[in-house]
């Protein structure tokens, strides 16, 4: 449902209702509805990243929580709201960040076109097994 694909059809649809259903009038209600979505989409992505920014770099509560909750597909806004910090680029090719608790454990997450598509759970030495 992500997919801009499928945003611009529904924009393109809602100006074409609103005009088939009240003329120019319809258009500007559309254009203005479509705005303001845009307009909330961009607020959300800087709370995310105004939360983000405030915490330590590279830092999350529990390492192994965080493994618990990446999935497969994830894009990196969705990581750092469950992370709350930003990461800490491990690597450009591929496109690897990282998170560490304090007890050291640190999860590498690795992108694919903006996606996740990789992560593994590093444990510090010493820690369970």
């Amino acid at each position: 449902m992500n997919s801009p694909v499928v945003g611009w059809a529904l924009a393109v649809l809602a100006v074409a209702a609103g005009y088939v259903g009240y003329g120019w009038k319809g258009v500007v209600l559309a254009i203005t509805v479509i705005v303001f979505w845009l307009l909330l989409q961009f607020s959300r992505a800087l709370r995310v990243l105004r939360n983000a920014g405030n915490a330590p770099v590279g830092s999350v509560k529990s390492a192994v929580m965080f493994n618990a909750r990446v999935t497969k597909g994830q894009r990196l806004p969705e990581l750092l709201k469950l992370t709350g910090s930003l990461g800490r680029k491990v690597s450009d090719v591929p496109e690897t960040w990282a998170w560490a608790d304090s007890g050291g454990d640190a999860v590498h997450v690795t992108l694919v076109d903006g996606r996740v598509s990789a992560w593994e759970l590093r444990r510090a030495p010493g820690g369970e097994t």
